[in-house]
Parts: structure tokens; sequence; C-alpha cells
């Protein structure tokens, strides 16, 4: 969330950012809440300071029969006041978490087609098998029985590939904690306030992509980065202990809202799957070196197991609410021939960090607010099919890729 001076004194960029990404708001109607606000707050401390007045004068000595009928008369006031400045600050508050951050000078402007390639590493293959005809052909997987218990788009994973899968999940993490990120297992579920302050608000109410627990304040997370960014909510952090670099670990749920005419084949688009989520709290002015660190180490990830792909920045258009700037890392798909999304890698400087009351205390003493960033380690189920399409096969059975054979027995082939 953008503090309200900020937008103030930049309203320009705001309303540039906002269009560029998509996102319809009323700046006007903002301002005009804020000065009510501020009116009725100076109101409201004005009748509660003559309040205490009043009741000093009181304890001292028996207060008159004006005093008393001043004093129900502020009374009354507040009464009516204080609610409507409540409502008030409710409605200002959710106009301001429709507002999404600013982007980067470097960021593209337009929609998805208008993302800039930026490096690729790889050879392109011509030849790949389709991951879901060969996994299937190796009873390694079951969306017939996934459906039948859950819906459309749940799945079984079995044999072979849950091995393949969990080796993926180790290679990860041990990956990771080489690099001093925390292993974190977090929570399937977060509340409303976690969720709206990390920034998942879609642009219209049609796109939510979150299942949400009937009766209960909780949704089911599509991400680790939402539980992660929640887990210093309210804190200020000493600078002397940023940046933490974290390792999360969890299942994500998602609807897949507004996914018609993407690619949706087997595994690569589902409700549920795993993912193993960097994710980083550091200082304001670390943050656009720590975003390129968090690309690198994706990158590594994908060189060691042998994917050809390339790196997007990505257009102005295609970025969420928190997004300053995003690059995606898209792997080869022999079988189609094309580039798809396997990673993401997100700077969302100060966004998340306001909606969620994150903040750091300086050296200096002064408080700041933290910046906040997540990169994709490894989606399990897009990397299974992005494996699978690129691996070569010798007698209808699979290569391992050399970086996964520790976590597999040393095996070569599945």
């Amino acid at each position: 969330m953008l503090d309200i001076n900020f937008i103030r004194n930049n309203q320009k960029l705001v309303e540039h950012s906002a269009k560029s990404k998509g996102y319809k708001i009323n700046l006007s109607q903002i301002f005009e809440l804020d000065d009510t606000r501020k009116s009725l707050n100076r109101e409201a401390d004005e009748l509660r300071s003559r309040r205490n007045t009043l009741a000093d004068i009181a304890k001292k000595s028996k207060p008159t029969p004006e005093a008393i009928a001043e004093g129900k008369e502020i009374k009354a006031k507040l009464s009516e006041l204080e609610p409507k400045l409540t409502e008030l600050e409710s409605t200002l508050t959710n106009l301001l978490k429709s507002v999404p951050n600013i982007i980067f000078d470097d960021v593209p402007l337009g929609g998805e087609e208008d993302s800039i390639e930026v490096k690729h590493w790889g050879e392109k293959s011509t030849k790949g098998q389709d991951h879901l005809d060969y996994a299937m052909s190796r009873n390694w997987i079951d969306f017939e029985r996934g459906a039948k218990v859950a819906g459309a788009k749940f799945y079984y994973l079995k044999n072979e590939l849950v091995l393949l899968e969990q080796a993926l999940i180790q290679y990860a993490l041990n990956k990771l904690y080489s690099k001093n990120f925390i292993p974190m297992s977090t929570p399937d579920m977060v509340s409303s306030k976690v969720l709206e302050g990390t920034g998942f608000n879609p642009r219209t109410s049609d796109q939510s992509d979150e299942y949400f627990i009937e009766g209960e304040d909780l949704a089911l997370i599509a991400t680790a980065e939402i539980p992660l960014t929640g887990f210093h909510m309210n804190e200020i952090i000493d600078e002397k202990d940023l940046p933490f670099f974290y390792a999360g670990i969890s299942p994500c749920f998602r609807k897949e809202a507004g996914a018609a005419g993407k690619h949706t084949r087997g595994l690569f688009r589902v409700h549920q799957f795993n993912k193993v989520e960097m994710y980083v709290f550091c200082t304001p002015e670390d943050s656009k070196k720590i975003h390129e660190q968090l690309l690198d180490i994706e990158q590594e990830i994908w060189q060691e197991l042998n994917i050809p792909y390339r790196i997007i920045n990505i257009a102005a258009g295609d970025l969420g609410a928190p997004a300053a700037k995003k690059y995606d890392i898209e792997y080869w798909s022999p079988v189609d021939q094309t580039y798809r999304e396997i990673t993401s890698c997100s700077n969302c400087t100060d966004f998340q960090a306001k909606g969620l009351n994150i903040r750091v205390r300086r050296d200096t003493g002064e408080i700041a607010v933290v910046h906040t960033l997540n990169g994709t380690a490894i989606s399990l189920a897009r990397a299974l099919v992005a494996i699978i399409e690129n691996a070569e096969i010798k007698d209808g059975k699979m290569v391992i890729p050399p970086a996964l054979r520790p976590y597999m027995n040393n095996q070569e082939l599945l």
C-alpha cells in the first residue's frame, strides 16, 4: 500500500504507474476523503482535549452545571463523530489498497506482448516428449481420479514422479541453505489482513485467484510469499539484522481465474502444486541489488538442471499490484517450440511492508519502511513439465539431471 503523502507528492507518477499496470484509480476521491478525515480528526482531538480539561478541573473541585452540560454535549458529539471517522478511515484504506505500486523507469510499457527479452541460455532442442503422455505411459500421474475426488485440474502423482518431485524440493532447499537462506515451512492459510496487506488484490472481482474458507477469515495461500510477508507483520526490525533471506516451502492453491486462453495442458496450470519460494526483507538501498541476486540464483538452478531458458523483463501491464519490477524465466518447450513461464522474481519495494506495517530501525534511530522481494526457486508442477520435455530418453527411460541424482540414490535413469 502506498502512503497517502507519497501519493499527494507524486500524483503524476502514481497515475502513470496505475494506468500502465491497467488499474483504474480515482485520486481526487482519495484526496477528498483524506481531507475530510483530517478535518474530523482535528475536531475529535479538540473535543477529547476539552473533555480531558474538564475532567482535570472536576478532580480539583465540584463541576459546575455548565461544565456538566458541556461534558454531556462533548460526549454526544464524539458518539456521533467517532463512528463516522471509523467508517471514513476504512473506506479510505480500501481505496488506498486499490492503488498499485509505482513502476521502475526500466520497466517496459504495454501488455504481455511488450515484455522484453534480456537474456537467453542453453540450446533449444527441436525434439521432446509431451510430459503428460509420457507420464501417463509410465503410470506417474492420474488426472482422472484427481478429478473424481476434487474436480478438474486436480491430480495424483505416482511412483517415480513423486520421487523426482521430492528430489527437486531437496535440491532447491539445499541450494538456498548453502546461500544462507533460512528454511521455512509456512501456514497453508492466511487471514484477509495478510492477504490484502501483501497486495493480492485483483484488478476486478472476477479475477480473484484465492480459495476462501467459508465462515472463517481465512484463505488458502496461492504462494508462500503471502505468509512469509506476514511473518514480520507489525514489527520493527533492527537495521543490523537485515537482510533476512527466507526459503519457504508450501503447497499453493489457485483458482487460476482469468486463465482462459492460456496454456493449460497437464501439469502446466493446475489448482494445487508445491513450491519453494525465496523471500527477502532488506533496506531500501539494497533491494535493486538483491533483486538481481535472486535472478542469478534462479538462473543457477535452471542451468544446473540443464533446462534452456530466457529472461523476460515484464511489461507494466502484466505486473501485479505489489511489484515495481519483475523478471520471468521462461523455459524452452521443445514440444510446443516456444518459451513458457517457469519462475518469476519481483521487487515489491516498500509496498507490502507498508500494507503490513513492517519497519526498520535505522542505526541512526530513524524508523523507516523495509523493502520486500520474492522469487521462485522451484515451482514443482512446471519444473516436472520442463524436465520431462527436455530430458533424454534411453530405452523408454528418462535420464535424471545430474544435479538431482544425489537426492535419488545416485540413479541415472527413471
